[in-house]
């Protein structure tokens, strides 16, 4: 199943530089891990906003949400999820 999920990072102003820094690296490295998995296809940020969308496929909702939790920052993160359905169109 494919799914469309939009985050926010909600991480607080007040969090100390080190700390950030630790959590993007570690969020990146597992985003790595995440694409060779192929769970994560595709990933945008949205300009002007702390902000992502990306394009995931899992087996499963459950499947998802055990990735996206997964995520260093998942704790800070506001989550939207939209399960995907090929449009007819689209089927040869």
């Amino acid at each position: 199943m494919e799914f469309l999920v939009r985050s926010e990072n909600r991480l607080p102003a007040d969090t100390p530089a080190e700390r950030r820094a630790e959590l993007r690296a570690g969020e990146r490295a597992r985003a790595v891990e995440l694409r060779a998995d192929g769970v994560l296809k595709r990933l945008w940020r949205v300009p002007g906003r702390n902000a992502t969308i990306g394009l995931y496929e899992a087996a499963d909702p459950a499947a998802l949400h055990d990735a996206l939790m997964s995520l260093p920052m998942a704790p800070w993160l506001d989550v939207h999820v939209e399960a995907l359905a090929t449009h007819p169109q689209e089927r040869t």
